[in-house]
């Protein structure tokens, strides 16, 4: 990294420093290539997220660092969480651990709940103590400019920072200007998630394993609604609806919040003693229900930046982090032969596409299955009584290799006709 005029110049610069843009940095470190990580926040900061961190967030942190995989075990800020529950609209459950045989081993979970300004200071403190890693916090870059060299990346109207960068890791998030005016991915109503959080003290009846619950109740459809249990007896509690459907509908998700824990017999119990915490914050989800472009010319686009987010579920935090340690092989891979072409990132795009792909494709489906109460109904009595699909569920959680076997038409035939 170095510094020339009022330019800062970097091999690699990583616009944002959530868990896409730190999973990154840290993958460059670990393979000794310099990087600059640019957040227009100053950390600790809060982000309106549903703080569920799945198996995929420890399994990536194992690759890149079994350490830092290690004091995110150890942390105090998360509460451990060995399981998610899908509640159909008919009130049927399925409860699906994180790991088999979890019971045996409660001292060694694979999933989390953390709020994110705990979680990703946690990640941001990584970054800071790490060699060949430039932290500057609190500022933005929202203007582009590719030259023969490199981006040109300045803050708007040229004020403030300027950076020199061979490449961009965009890690920025949902409303990334990148994305937007270089990568031309725009916010489409169809493929978005509209949502709204909450923090509430003293819900009751959550799960002695902490799993977290997914309700799809009537009332919400074709949204859910979620409780994820927190340290101290607290609990992120929101919900999220696709925007075209908001619109259309015309829907006040606060509100709708609001008449759900008021209202909704089963809710009503469990927050009758429940107070909220703070306010009830909205945010925008970019779904990984249609595939986007995700490269170009000396720039990987991560996590919500590239549209990343499990159209089912709603999980981003895994999935940022999986693309954050493929861009930065690609690009430690593009400054060796020095081709940092469009075509010489495509590789990362495949391998992205690899290992998530199966999965978005498989919610892709699921979200679809909600808007018709019946099938999804149907499904989950199917499943809360077939073991052989809990299982399978349970390892795609940790091994995304398996996802495939949700697009061999042959599973859900043995799913039918096998009830075991």
């Amino acid at each position: 990294m170095n510094e020339e005029g009022s330019v800062m110049h970097a091999d690699v610069c990583v616009l944002g420093a959530g868990p896409g843009g730190a999973a990154a940095a840290l993958q460059l470190s670990r393979m000794g290539v310099p990087c600059l990580v640019v957040d227009r926040a100053v950390f600790p900061r809060d982000k309106v997220c549903g703080d569920g961190l799945s198996g995929k967030v420890l399994t990536i942190l194992r690759r890149i660092d079994p350490a830092v995989a290690e004091r995110l075990s150890r942390a105090d800020c998360k509460a451990d969480s060995w399981g998610v529950s899908f509640i159909a609209p008919n009130r049927i459950g399925m409860d699906i651990p994180l790991k088999l045989g979890y019971e045996r081993e409660m001292d060694k979970p694979v999933g989390f709940v953390s709020r994110r300004i705990d979680f990703d200071d946690l990640l941001v403190q990584e970054l800071r103590q790490r060699p060949g890693v430039t932290l500057v916090e609190g500022q933005s870059l929202d203007e582009f400019r590719l030259e023969d060299d490199g981006w040109l990346l300045t803050g708007k109207g040229g004020g403030g920072l300027r950076v020199k960068a061979k490449l961009v890791i965009v890690a920025n998030g949902a409303h990334s200007a990148f994305t937007r005016d270089i990568a031309g991915h725009g916010m489409d109503p169809d493929h978005h998630c509209a949502g709204v959080r909450a923090y509430y003290r003293g819900v009751t009846g959550c799960h002695p394993h902490n799993f977290i619950e997914l309700h799809f109740l009537k009332g919400v459809l074709p949204g859910y609604f979620w409780i994820f249990p927190l340290p101290g007896g607290s609990a992120n509690v929101g919900l999220g609806m696709l925007s075209s459907e908001v619109a259309r509908r015309k829907v006040n998700l606060r509100k709708l919040l609001e008449e759900t824990v008021a209202e909704d017999p089963v809710m009503r119990e469990r927050f009758r003693g429940a107070t909220l915490e703070g306010r009830i914050d909205g945010y925008g989800l970019p779904l990984g229900s249609r595939r986007r472009r995700l490269y170009g010319e000396r720039y990987m686009l991560v996590g919500d930046a590239g549209h990343l987010i499990d159209p089912f579920t709603g999980e981003g935090i895994g999935n940022a982090m999986y693309a954050g340690y493929y861009a930065a092989m690609q690009a430690a891979e593009a400054l060796r032969t020095g081709d940092t072409s469009a075509a010489s990132m495509a590789p990362y795009e495949a391998d992205v596409y690899r290992v998530l792909g199966p999965e978005l494709e498989v919610s892709h489906r699921l979200q679809k299955m909600v808007r018709h109460p019946w099938l999804f109904n149907f499904l989950m009595r199917i499943g809360a009584r077939n073991r052989e699909l809990r299982e399978l569920m349970t390892c795609m959680f940790n091994d995304v290799d398996l996802r495939n076997r949700f697009r061999d038409p042959r599973f859900y035939l043995r799913l039918l006709f096998n009830r075991g």
